[in-house]
């Protein structure tokens, strides 16, 4: 928790659930990102948290932007971004979002299937494209390798056919998943995509841009490796494969950003054994999974949880669930959490590392219970 955000805490008192994000927060996440990958130019990852308070912010300091859908492009765009700050890399879009977005002056575009590439070539005309690869998850602990990605071999021929389709073949991206711990995930697929920038080159196909898409790790409950070690790893990589040539090179940091910034204020509304004297304590807070925690679904993030008052230093295991009358609204059951023994319905706990993704996992109102508050400060 940053001072700023414990003071407002403490001062304002805000109801629970709310989400508190120390925006000077984001900006110093942003400069450290910087200084450990000059190379790189910055597009966040507008899905972590499109709040306008953190897109303002990011223009002001030149940020560029990576979105999923037209929804966010216009939110970007209404936060000052111009068109050429702002790539459209949901491989996935209706022919709508496209049409709307080269309308406002969108040429960057993501693909990953021929079907959309020859949809991008009838509503995005003359745009450039880059193929997100299928690359190895393997270390990331929020995993995104199923849904997204081609094989090498396809994208090859993708990207050579897609000049013929009046567009431009400008790059190839990649994913290493979210919360990604390994720097030499990284390393394989810059590896992966070198082998397909100099096959495509020998085509006549000069792709100008690597895309190496987001993931890198913040701490929650345990030590990650710092973004400097990242950096050295990717400039090392970027070195060994393409020499003095290397492309032009784009991020999309969303976690790294802005997830260390927030902290969840929430409410105890039960503590109970449930009268197993020897089951466990049972902790429900009034947000959960449907109410903007749904990364700790399988457990995969395990965000920090501490209780705040003057509360006993006893401990106790507990098992943390959220409020509603859905069965699947547990957060922990696995991972080993301890709260003061003394802890009743009522207190306040609090959840840090949560500026990532919570807000925009909480956009529905399951079983009547609102959304949280957001305070940017």
């Amino acid at each position: 928790m940053t001072p700023k955000v414990h003071r407002f805490l403490e001062e304002q008192n805000p109801p629970t659930p709310c989400l508190v994000v120390d925006v000077d927060e984001v900006e110093a996440r942003y400069a450290a990102l910087q200084a450990a990958l000059p190379v790189a130019k910055i597009y966040y990852a507008v899905k972590a948290n499109p709040a306008a308070p953190i897109l303002e912010r990011l223009v002001s300091l030149g940020a560029c932007f990576d979105a999923a859908s037209w929804e966010e492009i216009r939110l970007c765009l209404s936060a000052g971004a111009s068109p050429e700050q702002i790539s459209f890399g949901n491989t996935v879009k209706k022919v709508s979002a496209i049409a709307s977005a080269w309308d406002a002056g969108i040429r960057l575009f993501a693909f990953d299937s021929r079907e959309e590439l020859e949809k991008l070539a009838e509503h995005a005309p003359g745009s450039k494209v880059y193929c997100r690869l299928l690359v190895d998850n393997y270390g990331a602990e929020w995993p995104l390798s199923r849904k997204f990605g081609t094989t090498v071999e396809s994208a090859e021929e993708l990207l050579a056919d897609a000049e013929a389709l009046g567009l431009v073949p400008f790059g190839a991206s990649f994913h290493v998943g979210s919360q990604q711990t390994s720097s030499s995930a990284y390393e394989t697929a810059i590896e992966r995509v070198a082998g397909l920038v100099h096959r495509l080159r020998d085509r006549g196909v000069d792709l100008r841009m690597i895309n190496l898409g987001g993931g890198f790790p913040i701490r929650y409950r345990d030590d990650v490796p710092e973004i400097d070690h990242f950096g050295g790893a990717i400039s090392g990589a970027l070195v060994r494969h393409f020499g003095n040539a290397i492309p032009e090179i784009l991020i999309e940091p969303g976690r790294f950003i802005v997830g260390a910034a927030g902290m969840v204020s929430t409410e105890v509304v039960l503590v109970s054994r449930r009268g197993r004297q020897d089951g466990p304590r049972w902790v429900y807070l009034d947000i959960g999974r449907f109410g903007g925690l749904a990364e700790t679904e399988g457990e995969s993030i395990r965000y920090p949880v501490s209780a705040r008052g003057a509360l006993s230093p006893l401990m106790d295991q507990v098992f943390l669930a959220g409020p509603t009358c859905d069965g699947a609204d547990i957060m922990y059951e696995k991972s080993y959490y301890e709260l003061p023994r003394d802890l009743k319905s009522g207190d306040r706990v609090e959840i840090a590392g949560t500026g990532a993704y919570v807000s925009t996992y909480c956009s529905t109102s399951f079983n009547g219970f609102e959304p949280l508050e957001e305070y940017y400060i």
